[in-house]
């Protein structure tokens, strides 16, 4: 069990959260809600112990606890494997320790006694099966036998994370707690993962924008609003529902109290001054009594995401043929064809590393295919939201001075109406660019697609750093937009509400599937992805 008794976290004069007393149970799984610089990672930090409240409110943690650590370059100089191992701190000094003292020509008495010592630890921490099980994790993630032995790094930054994930869920910690664990995983890895953490018996604790990774595995959710944490049962979805439920009822109530009020009111000013003294107190005593309750402020804020067209395109949009890509001696697609639509929906979606940024570069004419053609229609033009952000924003600048620059003939108010949808109002609009988060940066980018009015959208993992308010927005945006879209995502809910085609990489070969997500599933006659659950 993790206990959390009045702890209130603020940074200068603003309160995340005040006065919080919470209890996480065995066997639950929570996950930890609320929007962009609500204070989530914050909270998290507070209960591994980086972090300490602003007040003298206590945390209880059991002795295990597994932490998804965020640097993915701190192993670099480590075997992939020992990394992994490291998860178990009291493992992995038993075995250096005992490692040094292998090393020496002669042992002392001490020495002797220690190595026994350390012999006995390593075989309750279960260390000469810890390879073994360490490998199990990595082939689950995604990760094969012949890469194990090999210094992280070897690894791209996404296969780093994993090796991370890895380390948190070695040793059976009795506490899991996870910061945005799906954020470089492809389908079948969060797949992989959800099923392992259903399993999993232990105090779970897990941040994500991820809805329905969060209605797949969540027993409750710990939402942060209101200066506080509120704890609900069931899943995000079902939060929601009970959050607008509550919101709704107060709000009920207090229309009524107030009409009573009103009524109250009249009658204590028309005889205020006459003989029915007694009966205006005892009204007083009930205006009082009737006091609307309190309903605080919610710091859940909704992006508002609209994309125009200027001028919209003909029939036909784009016409590939015998596209091939590939890198070293490997082949990502070989004579690829595709005829594309106006108003198509096209989500692109594999496994990481199988080639779906190198298409999108492809067909935008920032990577040159080896062989094939790419022939865009009459007047295409599109908007481009890569997968970072930081190539696209310097540093030195204003949030509302980069947005300037793409401002044609609509004037600065239309900026700043732009800005102030994608929340940045008021002073936020001239945050320094250095200073945004991932989630501030990408509404920003998405600012300035809105701006540029292109009847074609290019996104590549567009939700990796938005909150679920946003992602809904972003959803329910693309999917009005009356032009053409291509999106690059592990977000499964984005998919289901934005495409309606699929371009699948797949070990058979990239497939051109026209219908939805469901319907892709459906008619492929297999459970999502489930071949990794199967490893």
């Amino acid at each position: 069990m993790i206990t959390v008794n009045e702890v209130t976290k603020g940074f200068g004069s603003r309160t995340l959260f005040d006065n919080v007393s919470v209890k996480f149970s065995p066997g639950y799984r929570y996950g930890l809600t609320g929007p962009n610089g609500a204070g989530k990672s914050t909270f998290m930090k507070i209960l591994t112990g980086e972090v300490e409240p602003t007040n003298n409110g206590t945390v209880g943690r059991p002795a295990r606890v597994g932490v998804l650590k965020q640097d993915q370059f701190a192993y670099d100089n480590e075997r992939i494997v020992d990394t992994v191992v490291m998860g178990n701190e009291v493992l992995w000094n038993a075995f250096k320790e005992r490692e040094e003292l292998c090393q020496l020509t002669e042992l002392s008495e001490a020495q002797m006694l220690r190595l026994g010592d350390l012999e006995s630890i390593i075989a309750d921490e279960n260390g000469y099966t810890a390879e073994f099980e360490a490998g199990e994790i990595l082939r689950g993630i995604g990760i094969p036998d012949d890469q194990h032995e090999n210094l992280m790094s070897t690894l791209a930054t996404d296969y780093k994370f994993r090796v991370l994930l890895a380390q948190a869920l070695f040793a059976g910690p009795q506490a899991l707690l996870l910061d945005e664990p799906t954020n470089h995983l492809d389908l079948e890895s969060i797949h992989w993962l959800e099923e392992f953490l259903c399993d999993y018996e232990g105090v779970l604790i897990v941040i994500s924008h991820d809805r329905h990774f969060l209605n797949s595995v969540c027993t409750h959710i710990a939402d942060i609003d209101y200066d506080t944490i509120i704890v609900y049962p069931g899943n995000y979805d079902d939060m929601v529902e009970h959050k607008m439920q509550a919101r709704q009822s107060i709000e009920a109530d207090n229309r009524e109290k107030a009409k009573k009020i009103a009524q109250l009111q009249e009658f204590v000013s028309r005889f205020a001054a006459g003989q029915r003294s007694s009966q205006v107190q005892s009204r007083k005593k009930e205006i009082a009594r009737l006091a609307p309750q309190e309903l605080k402020k919610s710091n859940i804020q909704r992006p508002y995401i609209r994309f125009e067209q200027e001028k919209p395109l003909g029939r036909e949009i784009l016409r590939v043929e015998g596209l091939t890509k590939g890198f070293d001696d490997k082949v990502l697609f070989k004579d690829f064809r595709l005829d594309v639509y106006r108003s198509d929906k096209i989500a692109i979606i594999g496994s990481n590393g199988v080639g779906k940024t190198t298409l999108l570069r492809c067909l935008i004419g920032e990577m040159e295919p080896d062989k094939g053609s790419i022939k865009w229609g009459d007047n295409a033009s599109w908007s481009y939201y890569p997968q970072d952000y930081h190539q696209d924003i310097p540093n030195g600048t204003t949030a509302y001075d980069w947005l300037m620059q793409y401002m044609t003939d609509e004037g600065h108010q239309f900026v700043r109406s732009v800005l102030g949808r994608m929340l940045f109002s008021g002073d936020e609009a001239q945050k320094a660019t250095e200073a945004l988060s991932g989630g501030e940066a990408a509404r920003l980018l998405m600012a300035r697609m809105m701006m540029q009015k292109n009847p074609i959208l290019v996104f590549d993992e567009p939700t990796n750093h938005l909150d679920l308010e946003a992602v809904n927005a972003l959803g329910e945006g693309l999917s009005v937009f009356p032009g053409t879209v291509f999106v690059v995502s592990h977000d499964r809910d984005l998919i289901s509400d934005v495409a309606t085609r699929i371009l699948s990489f797949t070990p058979e070969g990239l497939v051109d599937f026209s219908g939805t997500y469901p319907e892709y599933l459906e008619t492929h006659r297999f459970k999502e992805y489930s071949r990794i659950s199967r490893r």
